[in-house]
């Protein structure tokens, strides 16, 4: 490996992830890029280096904390950036178990395990760890119970540990990407219809009301671009201080207005915008 400074990138096999990782490369870095399969995008790229990294799988973290290691050696790691997230949707009432877990193992457990195995190269390499949040972890949407709780929980574990590497200089940083044009929604809405079918049939009709509204709310939202997602993320990965949260342009922005008003009344335009008010249990 040459002498430019690298970086890690969980969840690079596509969306933000993908734009990050070129990005990153465009600029000079080495970017270690950590995918569960098959990233054919990525292939050839050159600063590029594919890892496997299944970020619910501890072993399988340490082993590639490991092999980046023998890349890096004492360089250590500019940065870490943990973007591996899934969304699950729908009623909470009838998200299955397995679902429910895999939300949190993906979006909560999977970056408190890659910090726990690559903070060493952190601390060698003088860097700082990045964590794609997301605005429902400051203003919980409905049908979202899911995503908010596990991204919640993950700013919260973030200011903790920002106080707890502050020995280090280790800076600990958010950035809350809106909503963006990536097939994680597809992927997301496909899986909540499945649940929806293997639901109680009782249950899932209460909220057949509900889930319209919010469809046609969500068919008219305008989904932003991925890149300057990335853009922000390199901002806050290059800042000689950056701050403890960065937030993309598009909707997350409004939605960071919105925390500011009294909860009531914040409930209430969250209601209106996704058509759920006036709705009431047949």
């Amino acid at each position: 490996m040459s002498g430019r400074e690298a970086v890690l990138v969980t969840g690079a096999a596509g969306g933000i992830g993908q734009a990050l990782v070129k990005t990153l490369a465009e600029r000079g870095y080495t970017v270690f890029a950590g995918v569960r399969g098959e990233a054919p995008a990525l292939a050839g790229l050159p600063g590029v280096r594919t890892v496997t990294l299944d970020v619910t799988d501890p072993d399988g973290v340490e082993a590639a904390a490991k092999q980046v290691e023998q890349e890096v050696r004492d360089r250590g790691l500019r940065a870490v950036v943990n973007n591996a997230g899934v969304i699950v949707q729908g009623p909470l009432e009838v998200v299955p178990p397995a679902e429910l877990r895999r939300q949190f193992e993906v979006n909560t457990y999977g970056p408190a395990f890659v910090t726990q195995a690559f903070l060493p190269l952190l601390r060698a390499g003088g860097g700082r760890l990045i964590n794609i949040s997301a605005p429902t972890a400051r203003q919980p949407m409905p049908f979202l119970a899911p995503l908010s709780g596990s991204k919640a929980a993950l700013a919260a574990m973030s200011t903790a540990l920002r106080m707890e590497l502050a020995a280090w200089g280790i800076p600990v940083v958010l950035v809350e990407p809106g909503s963006t044009a990536t097939e994680i929604f597809d992927k997301s809405g496909a899986a909540a219809r499945a649940s929806l079918a293997l639901a109680d049939p009782r249950r899932s009709a209460l909220y057949a009301r509900h889930l319209a509204a919010v469809g046609r709310a969500q068919a008219r939202q305008r989904l932003a671009p991925v890149d300057p997602v990335a853009r922000t993320v390199v901002t806050a990965l290059e800042a000689r201080r950056p701050r403890r949260l960065y937030v993309a342009p598009g909707d997350a922005r409004l939605i960071g207005l919105l925390t500011r008003l009294p909860v009531r009344l914040r409930e209430r335009l969250v209601a209106g915008i996704l058509g759920l008010t006036g709705i009431k249990a047949s």
